[in-house]
């Protein structure tokens, strides 16, 4: 197969999470001379091969083939792989079946290589990711079998292919706070305690606050107010406890100890509780390390362009993979009809990213 048929062929294989739409099975004879590895926990599917050409660093490539559901507000079949002026449709066509497809063909087609080439896929990184990588990671610690550098070809490009690089991710952290008042009737204010009347004055100090400055890797880290609600659904009695959720996207420089310093000093004096739980964890991968360098450089020569080094965006597998000490980076096709209705991308950013993925084989050391 060509990287576009391979395309193709993993989009027409229904893999809504926590399925493989039988991608796993098909890969096991696809890769021929690589060892292949099945790691199955509580109904989720997971996939490891990988190819020992000689001493020298281990390459792996990462990444996901399930998918959110369809969804209604579709043009054409989404589980059908429909062409139409130069674009490929389907579910997962960038998130993220471009990516698999384009480093399976890649690593497919390497005949020499200095180290171990590797491929790591699950079918529940959309889900609770709970059995997926993770599980993975575990397996490849136990047997000595953890790479020296991972890519993960989740879609990063912002405007154009080749411009974006994801060398880290932020941490998400979020927060609920419950404020208790004294609930009474409206017509007596001077009788109750309200929380809301309370945690008006101070909202506007608490509501898209910076927490740090950032650096050259992160935005600074910002508290987002998610939900607000109080009282019974009537009008003549006010609240007697208020709960506000709110979450941070924390860059390396704020942590859960920091945010709860920032809040009491905020809501000094109000009798409330605070709940922080970390989602996710911040992680950065130097720019000067041998993944990105080359990995930057494989872009310039496909794309004519050098990518910026991000960290911007939501959360994905790359941060247990960082959780080991591994150098990981993400790079895939443009992002911005991901698991939307008529999600798709580009044959010519798919042949691309092949090629993308084809230099950094031949030049990674």
């Amino acid at each position: 197969m060509e990287v576009i048929e391979l395309f193709k062929k993993f989009l027409e294989s229904p893999s809504v999470t926590p399925e493989d739409g039988g991608i796993f099975d098909f890969l096991e004879t696809y890769l021929t001379g690589f060892t292949t590895v099945r790691i199955d926990r509580e109904g989720v599917k997971n996939f490891f091969a990988y190819r020992h050409f000689s001493e020298g660093p281990h390459l792996c490539f990462a990444g996901h083939v399930d998918v959110v559901p369809a969804g209604e507000g579709w043009e054409s079949d989404p589980f059908t792989a429909t062409e139409k002026e130069g674009y490929i449709y389907a579910r997962g066509a960038q998130d993220m079946k471009s990516g698999v497809a384009a480093f399976t063909q890649a690593l497919k087609d390497a005949r020499e290589y200095q180290g171990t080439l590797s491929i790591l896929l699950t079918s529940d990184e959309e889900g609770p990711a709970k059995f997926g990588t993770v599980e993975v990671l575990k397996y490849l610690k136990e047997h000595q079998l953890l790479p020296d550098a991972v890519l993960v070809a989740e879609p990063t490009c912002e405007k154009v292919f080749g411009d974006a690089i994801k060398v880290g991710r932020r941490g998400s952290i979020n927060g609920v706070i419950e404020i208790i008042g004294k609930q009474g009737h409206a017509a007596y204010p001077e009788k109750a305690l309200n929380p809301v009347h309370q945690i008006a004055p101070l909202l506007s100090r608490i509501a898209g606050a910076f927490l740090d400055e950032g650096d050259a890797y992160f935005a600074p880290s910002q508290v987002v107010i998610t939900d607000i609600r109080a009282g019974i659904e009537t009008t003549n009695v006010s609240p007697g406890k208020l709960k506000m959720m709110f979450n941070v996207r924390n860059s390396t420089r704020t942590n859960k100890d920091s945010i709860e310093i920032f809040m009491s000093e905020h809501l000094r004096g109000l009798n409330y509780s605070l709940k922080l739980d970390q989602s996710a964890e911040p992680f950065v991968t130097d720019a000067d390390t041998p993944i990105v360098r080359t990995l930057s450089g494989a872009i310039e020569t496909v794309c004519g362009i050098r990518p910026k080094n991000s960290t911007a965006g939501g959360t994905s597998d790359a941060r247990f993979i960082a959780a080991y000490g591994i150098d990981v980076i993400e790079f895939g096709v443009i992002n911005d009809t991901i698991h939307a209705p008529n999600e798709r991308t580009s044959i010519e950013e798919v042949k691309n990213l092949y090629s993308v993925f084809t230099k950094l084989i031949d030049n990674f050391r």
